[in-house]
């Protein structure tokens, strides 16, 4: 039987950041397809009680940075916790590594790490149009093809569309992976997705 793994992500989100490298290696080491599908929180969250970060108690503010830097160091992957380009928008990016999944899987998967990465270690605007298609460029893809891409309409109505969706399926943040109809939400899931693979 094959097995599918739903990946709601979000470039600009640390978890994702942090999660990536490994979800992928679980997902390749138990033979499963990742289904990458951006979404954009900025909708999910008003409907599922969350907040974006300036909003959220001061408490949790400084949970969440402790959190990151054990995480950080923990895996030994290296993250700025104020980065110069934070909070951003999404959107742009997410429509890219939309255009790249009608390349391939790998190609999403390997864009929405660089994304990610430029934002999180490398002081980058992934807002930006001019250092996406620089990304992109790094990535080894076409990046005038994916820049006209991730401009469409459908490319906008799929990124809407897959938001809804989360919604739909009872998702509030991000990374959430869906394995079998189960939601396994954050990185520090992945033992319990492993496991559940395996079975």
């Amino acid at each position: 039987m094959d097995k599918l793994i739903d990946y709601y992500m979000t470039p600009v989100s640390p978890y994702v950041y942090l999660g990536h490298e490994r979800f992928v290696a679980i997902a390749q080491k138990n033979c499963a397809t990742i289904a990458v599908k951006p979404i954009n929180l900025g909708v999910v969250f008003p409907v599922s009680g969350g907040l974006p970060l300036a909003k959220r108690a001061p408490q949790r503010q400084a949970y969440r940075l402790i959190e990151l830097t054990r995480w950080s160091r923990y895996l030994g992957v290296p993250l700025n916790l104020n980065p110069a380009h934070f909070p951003v928008s999404a959107e742009l990016a997410s429509r890219y590594v939309l255009a790249a999944l009608e390349q391939s899987t790998d190609a999403a998967l390997t864009l929405s790490l660089a994304l990610s990465r430029a934002l999180w270690t490398q002081e980058r605007d992934i807002s930006d149009a001019a250092t996406l298609r620089a990304i992109c460029a790094e990535c080894g893809s076409d990046a005038a093809a994916l820049a006209a891409r991730a401009d469409a309409p459908d490319i906008a109505m799929r990124y809407a569309a897959l938001t809804q969706e989360a919604i739909d399926r009872g998702i509030f943040g991000t990374p959430t992976y869906v394995y079998g109809g189960e939601l396994f939400w954050g990185q520090d899931r992945l033992d319990f997705l492993d496991r559940a693979l395996a079975k």
